[in-house]
């Protein structure tokens, strides 16, 4: 009786994690979560884990890329064909190759389902930890979301107000740069590269 009541309220538990993330986009169904110092101190420690960059490369070429980073596939694509006029920017489009581009790095680089895998977005709010959700999907188990992404949080007053200077992989004094690797950057497929 008492492990029933343990299997009901251990199903309860994976039941409720899961709507949370369903919910919150900033929250994945594994649940694991690192910082950005939290991050580079697991890939200094595990030769095997995998850092993975989900923004897209206009913002990458304006704001800086993480040097351990090993791949690079963009979760969103900014659609520079047109603008949104009421929020007066381009409108950001999934990437509809998403699954088999990441997919496909990974088999390349030879990361295992229980290898550490760390995605990163800007701020941790709303890319990677569904990136995290998809590779869940496919069977991989230790997926983890960096919570302050690249950039960081925002400056809460000052004159700086509203500028993404807290916390995150660049403001934290971890490795980065604006130049990207040429086996690392993602390049939109060719209408030729898209038939393979």
């Amino acid at each position: 009786m008492l492990f029933m009541r343990m299997l009901w309220l251990s199903g309860l538990l994976f039941i409720s994690q899961n709507l949370l993330a369903a919910n919150d986009p900033s929250q994945s169904s594994l649940g694991l979560y690192v910082t950005a110092k939290e991050a580079y101190a697991m890939l200094e420690q595990d030769p095997k884990a995998v850092l993975v960059d989900v923004r897209d490369p206009v913002e990458i070429k304006f704001t800086g890329f993480a040097t351990p980073t090993k791949i690079h596939v963009p979760w969103l694509l900014t659609d520079t064909s047109r603008l949104n006029a009421d929020q007066q920017s381009w409108p950001m489009q999934p990437n509809p190759q998403f699954d088999q581009q990441l997919l496909s790095r990974l088999q390349q680089l030879g990361v295992q389902k229980d290898d550490a895998i760390i995605l990163i977005c800007r701020s941790g709010a709303t890319r990677s930890a569904p990136a995290v959700d998809r590779l869940a999907g496919y069977g991989f188990h230790n997926v983890w979301s960096v919570t302050d992404g690249f950039e960081g949080n925002t400056l809460p007053e000052g004159p700086s107000k509203g500028v993404r200077a807290l916390d995150g992989w660049r403001n934290s004094g971890l490795p980065w740069s604006y130049r990207v690797s040429a086996d690392v950057a993602w390049t939109a497929p060719t209408a030729e590269t898209a038939q393979h």
